[in-house]
């Protein structure tokens, strides 16, 4: 695993960084609507205000498109799909990286890719130069993917490259949490089911939501998932989601309570929209939930 970089802000600091820009702005009225409607507590805010009706349907209230991005055109990762929504009148957005696991391609997990753009992202879901590729290789590839989303792509002037996030199944899971021990910048990571040879994270500071299912035998919860977790310090915000009874690949199907979670998470911290925190604190429950953990942020 390589050492952290502090080639950017860490995330902790961007985000209060972007608090004081978003007072800036509302003490000089730019957030202020032309109706006089109560300002918004971020410059990032995207969409409507979140309820559960809203984060639980099939799609976002953005329109969204997509893209092939051929292994030929790109360097560091083996190519792969751009979702992104279609809009460009609420400014830029941010933008998250999403590697499938061991032996698997992008159409694994392919759901994931307009179901996030639906909500004010653009997604890259990438293909892994192998499909052998262990995780430390695949953190390498999911910021190959950032970068090249951020400085190459078509679609680089939609994407505020300060907001970025990572996420990943299995090994790709555990790829994510190298990526975001590598680059703390990052604003967030959701690994899914996550694999990783590597139990403690204690240098982590990018805050990250790990999705586990209880009954996954190829990465058990009990080695993977929640060692990942509580190896984790509170300060870098994290929370833990346990799935009842789910296997190891439950992210290969659409999977309501997965997508809410990620959603509600990536709003919170790559958006900073505090608008998500119902959901986070005191987070889900039900027939669905087996745990939930979270060190709850503060607004």
């Amino acid at each position: 695993m390589s050492s952290p970089t502090t080639t950017r802000p860490r995330s902790v600091a961007a985000r209060a960084t972007r608090f004081a820009l978003a007072a800036v702005l509302a003490a000089s009225g730019v957030l202020a609507g032309s109706s006089g409607a109560a300002q918004a507590a971020s410059p990032y805010e995207r969409g409507p205000a979140p309820t559960t009706a809203i984060l639980e349907a099939s799609r976002g209230p953005f329109a969204t498109a997509s893209q092939s991005v051929s292994s030929l055109s790109v360097t560091g990762f083996g190519g792969g799909v751009i979702y992104y929504p279609t809009s460009t009148s609420e400014g830029t957005f941010g933008a998250i990286a999403i590697s499938p696991g061991f032996t698997a391609a992008w159409s694994s997990i392919s759901w994931l890719g307009p179901r996030l753009a639906s909500h004010g992202f653009v997604v890259i879901g990438i293909e892994t130069n192998s499909r052998l590729d262990q995780p430390d290789s695949r953190g390498r590839q999911l910021l190959a993917a950032l970068d090249y989303l951020t400085q190459r792509s078509s679609v680089r002037t939609r994407i505020d490259s300060s907001r970025l996030a990572v996420a990943g199944h299995s090994m790709g899971g555990g790829g994510s949490l190298e990526a975001a021990s590598s680059r703390p910048s990052l604003q967030a990571a959701v690994p899914l089911a996550p694999w990783n040879s590597d139990k403690s994270w204690s240098e982590l500071r990018v805050p990250t939501l790990i999705i586990g299912g209880e009954s996954d035998t190829v990465a058990p919860v009990s080695s993977h998932s929640v060692p990942f977790y509580n190896s984790i310090p509170a300060s870098a915000e994290k929370a833990y989601l346990e799935l009842n009874g789910a296997s190891h690949f439950f992210p290969q199907t659409t999977n309501t309570p997965t997508a809410r979670q990620m959603v509600a998470w990536l709003k919170r911290f790559v958006d900073d929209d505090t608008r998500y925190e119902q959901f986070l604190c005191p987070g889900p429950s039900g027939s669905q939930i087996q745990e939930y953990r979270n060190t709850c942020p503060s607004a």
